[in-house]
């Protein structure tokens, strides 16, 4: 199982601290370094946030092993074709080792204060399932695509030069519902991406995965399964304790965090990759704790 970062780019995420934890990441061993796209948090002060495509086009330039994206990056205020445009850019530039997540967008706040509409969550799955229609098509179609929907259209467009990798950029669908999101991940996802699961609700979204795959004649093990949950990591229960302050380990627990020292890391991560996942992204909080992030990578990788 491949084992990343995950950093959230709207809780502080500068320049110095984004080069920084890129360097941890390539030399520590991880697999990938993926962040989220947001303005804000979803309540109280503003940090630094650092733009996402912005980021990745440096992170295609400087690193050299990782795999890397967005954890995920919108529909809802992400027009699709740019999207597409931007991400078969920075995969060509970075030899094919984006990971180009998308989203339908959930968070009220930055949508009210930017003015984007987020809308009602039926129009917005819908919206997100053509935003994915467009940028499936623009970036694996060698001729011009045409496209009417309700929220986006195209007419005999083409996006040169083309994706060099081969089967072109990979596309990863992120969500946890069965009766929307799966259902598109089958149709076109080349992964699939849960968010704060235990392995074993994991493990039922994969069966019905599969199932869904088999209908369309697709192979299930052509879909990489990925997850993301939050790390809380101490070398010591000391310092996990400390790290937890007042959060409760075991209602994080219950949520789906890994929470422990490195024995307890690498017991969920076994339960992880027992029920089915090929990569699970960690998501670190703590932008500046590069001693314990790199304890971490000699702990568990």
């Amino acid at each position: 199982m491949d084992i990343a970062l995950m950093v959230e780019g709207q809780r502080g995420l500068t320049w110095d601290r984004w080069k920084r934890i890129a360097r941890t990441v390539e030399d520590c061993g991880f697999d990938g370094l993926f962040r989220s796209d947001h303005f804000t948090k979803p309540e109280g002060d503003y940090e630094d946030s650092l733009e996402l495509w912005t980021s990745l086009t440096w992170l295609a330039d400087n690193t050299e092993d990782i795999d890397f994206g967005p954890l995920v990056t919108p529909v809802s205020f992400r027009d699709p074709v740019f999207t597409a445009r931007m991400g078969k850019d920075v995969d060509n530039l970075a030899d094919g080792r984006l990971v180009l997540g998308v989203g339908a967008g959930w968070q009220e706040r930055e949508h009210e204060t930017f003015g984007y509409d987020l809308l009602d969550l039926p129009d917005r799955l819908d919206r997100f399932e053509e935003g994915v229609d467009v940028i499936a098509n623009l970036l694996r179609s060698d001729d011009p695509v045409s496209y009417d929907g309700d929220y986006f259209e195209l007419e005999d467009a083409l996006l040169l030069p083309r994706p060099e990798r081969k089967g072109g950029t990979r596309l990863l669908v992120g969500g946890n519902g069965p009766n929307r999101t799966l259902p598109l991940a089958a149709e076109r996802a080349d992964e699939w991406n849960s968010v704060m699961l235990q392995p074993e609700e994991i493990r039922e979204l994969n069966d019905r995965l599969d199932g869904l795959l088999e209908e369309r004649g697709r192979d299930p093990a052509d879909v990489t399964r990925s997850t993301m949950t939050r790390v809380v990591y101490g070398r010591d229960e000391a310092e996990v304790e400390r790290v937890l302050g007042e959060e409760d380990r075991e209602a994080l627990r219950e949520q789906g965090a890994i929470v422990g020292t490195g024995a307890d890391v690498r017991e969920h991560l076994d339960a992880l990759a027992d029920a089915g996942v090929d990569r699970v992204m960690l998501q670190w909080l703590e932008l500046d704790d590069i001693e314990r992030l790199e304890a971490l990578a000699d702990d568990v990788l």
